[in-house]
Formats: C-alpha cells, structure tokens, sequence
C-alpha cells in the first residue's frame, strides 16, 4: 500500500501523533517536496500508485483522479473540497472525506486578529515604529458595532461568540440558517441584503461554490456602509479583488483583511500597496491546536476508509 502525503503541516520529520499512527498503518508514505499547494501537472506523478492521499490546499482536478489508478480516498486535511474535483472523484468511486470543524477556533482567531489589524492599523503602525516613525493612526473601536456574519457554520459560530466579548451586535446571513441556534445565542438571523447594508465589519465564513463565487463583487461591496470593514478567512473567490481595491481607494471601504486570494500565492496584487489592507498567507488554520485536530481527523478519515469501515466525515 502506498499513500501520498501533500498537507503541508504534515511533513516527514514533524511529531505529529497522526503521522506516527499512519506510519504503523502503512509504511510507504510519498510527501510533497514542495511546501505549498500542488498543481494538476504536479500532483499527477505523485499520485499513481497510490491507494490513499492525504491532500492540502492542492488543484485536484480530474486529471489527477484518472491518473490515481489505484486511489480509493482523498482525505482532505481541512474543511474545504472546492479545490477537489467531486463528481470526477465520484465516477471512479473514490471516497472524498474532510474535516469540519476541526480548525475553527484557529480560523475564528485570525478573523478577529485581522478586524483588530484593520481597525488599528496594527501592521502599519508597526512597521512605521521599528523604522524609526513615531506616525499616530486614528483608528476605530469594535466595541458596539455590528458584526455581520456570512455563513454561520462552525468558524462563523466562533467568530460570533468572539465578537460579542467585544459587545457587538452579531448579525448573521446563512442560506441554511439555524434560526433556533441563532435565537438561542443572541444572533440576528437577516437577508443577505441586510447584512450586507448594516454590518460594520463583514466576516465570510462560506464555502466557495458557483453560487457565493464574488458574492461580494463590485456593487454588493458599493452598497455596504461607508468605512465598512471586510474581512476574508474563508476562500478568495468570494471577493471581486479588483473590485475591493477600486473600493479601498475611493474610500467607501474603511479596510480589507483577508488570507485567502483568489489564485495563491498571489503574485501580485493592487491591494498590497494600501495601508488599510492586511494580508495573511491561508494561515488561518495553522496553529499547533489546529494543526493536530486536522491531521488526527484527516488520518483516521483514510484509515477508516481502507479498511472498509463507515467514515462519518464522507462528502
């Protein structure tokens, strides 16, 4: 048996309990020799051969499931499969697990670190300070805004809980909203529409499908609040980069903190240059607590499959 090994918290020196665990499963474990996501024409030698695969943030698209002559499962290290060619996946019968839920409170940090980068300039000033500046910044406070929510799955869920220890008013957009959660936690349940129009800060905590691709495109983000504040932890598609920048620049947004990009690692980008930006490389999930729930899950997920037994976490 072989299984090939392309998250890149899981290296072959890393102490991780999972890794030793799959190590006394199968003794044949093939890792990336690249610390970032695989394309299609990279991942396609990897994978032959292989009966299992634990996967990152890497482009599976059905190239790489046909070229997976031997593949029975794609574990996915992480909670988003947009990146994983489901149907092509389904049509060789090969089992697509995730694991949900497991780095949310990792996420939730970030998107609030982020809204605090932002709403202080916190980077900026920084920087300006170890240079040598002493250069004031008027920011603004959280306390007592509106956090508008969309997608209150598990990482918007964390986010909400956090945005109330800062008193603010939690409003939250779901097309498969939990109206008795929302009503039992103190959260608004709205439209799209009125999130959109009422939040001071916008957190995105949605998957990234044909219908959320620029759900925040150029008028979406027009009809927000002027000096509103995104912020983006999930998956790039869901902003019209372009778009935000244009937005940042006249002054309708008050600032954009994002670790996702629409194409990663972003070469270059118009938003970098703006000092009411943040930036993050998708290192949302990545703290040690996190780092072990993913791999954990994700290596029981493979194991489970390969030997026949019921996955609670296939898609």
């Amino acid at each position: 048996m072989k299984i090939l090994i392309t998250a890149t918290s899981m290296r072959p020196d890393s102490d991780l309990p999972a890794l030793e665990k799959l190590r006394l499963f199968c003794d044949n474990l093939i890792f990336s020799p690249l610390q970032r996501p695989l394309q299609p024409e990279e991942l396609i030698p990897l994978v032959q051969g292989c009966e299992g695969y634990i996967a990152g943030l890497d482009y599976v698209d059905a190239r790489v499931i046909e070229a997976g002559d031997r593949l029975q499962v794609i574990s996915r290290n992480g909670a988003g499969v947009d990146r994983i060619d489901l149907e092509a996946a389904k049509g060789r019968g090969i089992v697509v697990c995730n694991t949900p839920g497991a780095n949310a409170q990792a996420v939730a940090d970030l998107a609030m670190g982020l809204a605090l980068s932002v709403a202080r300039r916190i980077p900026m000033l920084h920087s300006s300070t170890v240079q040598g500046g002493w250069k004031r910044s008027t920011g603004i406070e959280l306390y007592g805004k509106t956090m508008g929510i969309m997608g209150l799955g598990a990482v918007g869920r964390a986010v909400a809980r956090r945005a109330q220890g800062f008193s603010m008013r939690v409003l939250a957009y779901d097309p498969f909203m939990d109206h008795t959660y929302a009503e039992q936690n103190d959260i608004t349940a709205a439209g799209y529409q009125q999130v959109l129009s009422e939040a001071d800060v916008l957190s995105l905590h949605l998957p990234l499908t044909d219908e959320t691709r620029h759900i925040l495109d150029r008028q979406a983000m027009q009809t927000m609040k002027t000096g509103a504040i995104i912020i983006n932890t999930a998956r790039g598609g869901l902003i019209d980069e372009s778009a935000a920048a244009d937005l940042l620049l006249a002054g309708h947004l008050g600032g954009l903190g994002i670790d996702v990009f629409e194409k990663e690692p972003p070469e270059s980008s118009p938003l970098f240059a703006l000092e009411n930006v943040v930036v993050t490389p998708h290192t949302a999930a990545h703290t040690q607590e996190a780092v072990q729930n993913m791999t954990d899950m994700a290596v029981d997920n493979l194991i489970c499959v390969l030997q026949g037994r019921p996955c609670p976490n296939t898609l």
